[in-house]
């Protein structure tokens, strides 16, 4: 059996803050397959970005204990084993697409033809083929977001990771990106680890959904989605993903009934 991309047993983090600790993840246990597509989902303030960034090395837990690809979040970090997308594209304005793209690959030392290479193989792979020279103000706000994941893919990383990368566009963008980004992990069958507030991208998007409760933040139900590879648009109509999306649904619901 192969090793979980993450594995996380009896996670927590309490930040310290002047009017006393705030209890963000508590007893988060979850394994992570290779090439599993997974969407955390739940209210704001859950945890979601904070587990997010957990995985990241970005924030330290503080009990329990996390792998990522069987070392430490931090020596994970280190090997560049992970590409992050955040909620902004948060791309240089006076930098090309593709020098936004090749920036990563400038600072690991990459040669001006191995970053120019690798920048136009992932921009193909997110459609943005033509836009090379063009600067961010130039595109749309989808569009910068396809650029900001392409930088994040530009070094080969085992792991994306992305924290609502979507959740400012307006829903008919968001769903050409859905389509895409499905298309896109097909192609490259990275491990993907989504943040989402949204059910039905949620249910379009993964092969499991972990719904997590209020805070403290603690799972309370992870769903299996086995709608298969080929998810058209149109799947969100059928029985079958109403089904999930009821049974994510009554989980967010059940983890607002609890006080703890």
């Amino acid at each position: 059996m192969a090793e979980p991309a993450i594995a996380a047993r009896n996670l927590s983090l309490v930040f310290g803050t002047n009017d006393g600790p705030v209890h963000a993840l508590s007893d988060v246990n979850i394994d992570i397959a290779p090439g599993e597509f997974i969407s955390l989902i739940g209210p704001s303030g859950c945890g979601k970005t904070t587990l997010l960034r957990v995985i990241a090395d970005l924030e330290k837990p503080t009990g329990g204990e996390i792998r990522v690809n069987g070392v430490t979040p931090e020596e994970a970090r280190l090997a560049r084993d992970y590409g992050y997308v955040f909620q902004a594209p948060a791309l240089f304005p006076w930098r090309t697409i593709e020098g936004n793209v090749m920036l990563p690959l400038q600072i690991m030392g990459l040669s001006k033809a191995e970053r120019q290479e690798r920048a136009r193989k992932q921009l193909a792979l997110v459609n943005l083929s033509g836009f090379e020279r063009k600067f961010p103000w130039q595109l749309s706000g989808g569009m910068q977001q396809r650029a900001s994941i392409a930088r994040a893919l530009a070094f080969e990383p085992k792991l994306l990771l992305m924290d609502e990368p979507f959740g400012a566009l307006d829903e008919i963008v968001r769903d050409h990106l859905n389509e895409q980004l499905l298309k896109l992990w097909a192609a490259t069958r990275k491990t993907v680890v989504f943040v989402t507030h949204s059910i039905p991208e949620a249910v379009f998007l993964s092969t499991r959904i972990v719904v997590m409760s209020p805070r403290p933040g603690r799972i309370t139900d992870i769903v299996d989605c086995d709608l298969g590879p080929d998810r058209p648009l149109e799947i969100r109509e059928t029985s079958e993903f109403l089904r999930i999306a009821q049974r994510v649904r009554e989980g967010l619901r059940a983890g607002h009934s609890y006080e703890g």
